[in-house]
């Protein structure tokens, strides 16, 4: 929060000052700096890895079908489209048997931008993680959900699901891939191979639903950028067809890992990744960190 920092310091981090000759201050500081969303029309600006969004809406710590997990966080605020798709999502969810709705992780802090430790996307509030846990009980304390662990389904490094995977888990994915908000759902290889296999009737959501590392314990569904937002740029949309293919090719790597590429003895080093500044993110996110 603002008041970790000297007075001084804090209004020169917000208007981009520095010391001659120091560094620029992190974005990363600066946005996990804010405790709540701007105040400003809802909006998100850049794109999921560099970007931030204002008039952002805090998710309720509970609903009547969710909760909230890792309060301490604050990262439970996104754009209005967000909070709506999460309330409608876990209203499905409640219906599955188990399930009394959904524990959900990660969306963005209060105005986005880079967070201070973890992802490099959920920066425009339109990115939430969605924990593989049947929400059994929505009556959990604040204490208990800063230490309850969800639970992984993957089997053989993610090339399988395991005996935690159930149809419950299927419908639910498959349910957030078919709202039209949504522009991927990312998933570990196994899961979407095991969705591939059991799905018997229309396969066109299937193409949403994308393998990628980890994602196990959650899921992560990333929305579009809504009608009319002029400054947020949506990621290139999946390849046409179902994406099976891809995703059991995935599988056979984990399975059978292609040998390692030679190595070019005289390859320079890969430049270690730079941490972004104001300077990195779109003109709009200084405004959304001045705005009280």
């Amino acid at each position: 929060m603002i008041r970790t920092f000297p007075l001084l310091m804090a209004l020169a981090l917000l208007i981009g000052l520095a010391q001659p000759g120091s560094a620029a201050p992190l974005a990363k500081e600066l946005f996990g700096a804010k405790s709540d969303g701007s105040a400003q029309r809802p909006a998100p600006f850049g794109s999921y890895a560099k970007g931030c969004v204002a008039g952002a809406v805090q998710l309720p710590e509970t609903g009547p079908t969710w909760q909230a997990m890792r309060l301490s966080r604050n990262r439970n605020w996104g754009h209005p489209e967000t909070i709506d798709f999460i309330e409608k999502l876990s209203k499905a969810a409640a219906r599955q048997p188990g399930w009394k709705g959904l524990y959900i992780g990660d969306i963005s802090q209060p105005r986005g931008g880079p967070m201070t430790s973890g992802h490099r996307s959920h920066q425009i509030g339109l990115d939430i993680d969605i924990w593989m846990l049947p929400a059994s009980r929505l009556d959990l304390s604040k204490r208990k959900r800063e230490n309850i662990s969800s639970i992984s389904l993957r089997r053989s490094n993610g090339a399988f699901v395991n005996s935690n995977w159930t149809r419950a888990h299927h419908e639910i994915i498959k349910a957030a891939a078919k709202d039209k908000r949504t522009a991927r759902i990312f998933v570990f290889p196994g899961a979407k191979v095991q969705m591939c296999k059991d799905e018997k009737g229309n396969r066109k959501y299937l193409r949403k639903i994308r393998p990628w590392y980890g994602h196990h314990y959650h899921f992560h569904v990333r929305l579009a950028c809504p009608k009319g937002q002029k400054g947020c740029v949506n990621q290139n949309p999946p390849p046409k067809g179902d994406g099976c293919a891809e995703a059991q090719q995935w599988v056979n790597n984990i399975l059978s890992p292609p040998p390692p590429k030679p190595r070019d003895p005289n390859a320079k080093p890969a430049p270690k990744r730079r941490e972004l500044v104001m300077a990195d993110l779109p003109q709009q996110c200084s405004a959304v960190l001045r705005s009280n």
